[in-house]
């Protein structure tokens, strides 16, 4: 009997190689997703697609939803795919033991989430992270006071919310955020699944094409030990299952340190060997890495090069980098996600367009956590 996983996003480029995973291993694969189009829906080795309230509009109706999709489907598995994980985790409320959930409990997920929660917890497992302080607080003041600092919202992705200020700036007067020192340096993100606090794989990336602060194009770090060393202190320390990836700077002396954590996957997914992602999930089993190093997106990529024509410098490596790095979504045999990408996609490039921002900061704005 073919059994059934549910994934509860589809929009994104890392909901394609997941849904794909799971079909190559001979899993049906159904779709939950509050657009009538995405880019999972356009793929053959989709099943099923079932638009759904986003959690915006109504936390409550979107997990009741799901429910209904899991009971109607015979759902085994439950995936969730981005900033959704932090409501999909609440659905163990409303389906039956036997299904598994992949992502931590709320009472774990959250704190990880919350960006100083997740300091805190960075400091317990013993592994670096920047000085943060909430808005408001002695802490806080003292630390602007004495150099630039990093001003963000707790509840926040794609860069939403976040400034540089000097030294000695006057904070803003809001709540719900955070003061944390400013490091110069590279900044590199990461991407690791975890079995009960172990590392199974890890993939370590930076951006080398940014849309904003999203980054479009994607670069492997080949030697990344200390960053390693640091991400398996941590999931030791909170006893992690599941998808974690982080964000870190990496000083003038070569020392990472930790500045947030997404308790999801993140486009680092993309470095894993496709194949070996449902494993992973499935039976613990460490996915290899793809042996390619770079990655793009390519409509966004494409967008970006068109803006630099009239930029000497930019516009040659740009060009070079479109035309020579394999592309994310491409797949000989689902070639449909690729080629319908721009109809698929075209209710979040309207709203990106409306609202003057990038395509990455709009998606997942009404699937987004922003409790407290």
């Amino acid at each position: 009997m073919t059994r059934t996983v549910l994934l509860t996003l589809g929009r994104l480029p890392k909901a394609l190689d997941i849904a794909r995973s799971f079909a190559m291993n001979g899993w049906r694969v159904v779709v939950a997703e509050p657009f009538k189009r995405h880019l999972a829906g356009a793929s053959n080795m989709v099943a099923k697609s079932v638009q759904v309230t986003a959690p915006a509009v109504s936390k409550q109706r979107y997990l009741e939803e799901l429910a209904a999709i899991i009971a109607a489907e015979g759902v085994e598995l439950v995936v969730p795919v981005s900033e959704e994980t932090m409501h999909v985790t609440f659905l163990r409320d409303l389906v039956p033991d036997g299904v598994r959930i992949f992502t931590m409990p709320p009472d774990a997920l959250l704190p990880a989430y919350d960006k100083h929660g997740f300091i805190h917890l960075a400091e317990a497992a013993g592994v670096s992270v920047p000085e943060t302080h909430a808005i408001g607080t002695a802490g806080a003041v003292a630390l602007a006071a004495a150099g630039p600092v990093v001003v963000k919202p707790v509840h926040s992705c794609s860069g939403r919310g976040v400034r540089i200020l000097p030294a000695g700036a006057a904070l803003p007067d809001e709540t719900g955020s955070v003061v944390q020192r400013f490091i110069p340096g590279e900044v590199h993100s990461s991407c690791s699944v975890a079995h009960e606090g172990r590392v199974l794989s890890t993939v370590i990336y930076r951006g080398s094409l940014f849309s904003g602060s999203v980054a479009i194009a994607f670069e492997r770090v080949q030697n990344p030990v200390l960053f390693e060393r640091w991400i398996e202190d941590f999931v030791r320390h909170v006893n992690w299952s599941g998808f974690i990836s982080f964000d870190f700077v990496l000083d003038a002396q070569g020392m990472p340190h930790g500045i947030e954590c997404n308790p999801r996957t993140t486009s680092g997914l993309h470095f894993f060997e496709t194949a070996d992602i449902a494993p992973a999930i499935l039976d613990a089993r460490p996915p290899r890495h793809r042996a390619t190093l770079h990655l793009q997106q390519f409509y966004s990529c494409l967008t970006e090069t068109q803006k630099s024509v009239l930029t000497p410098r930019q516009f040659p490596r740009n060009l070079k980098a479109l035309l020579t790095t394999p592309d994310v979504t491409w797949d000989g045999r689902d070639k449909r996600p690729f080629l319908t990408m721009t109809w698929t996609s075209w209710e979040i490039i309207q709203r990106a367009m409306k609202a003057g921002t990038t395509f990455g900061e709009v998606a997942t704005l009404d699937v987004g956590w922003y409790e407290g």
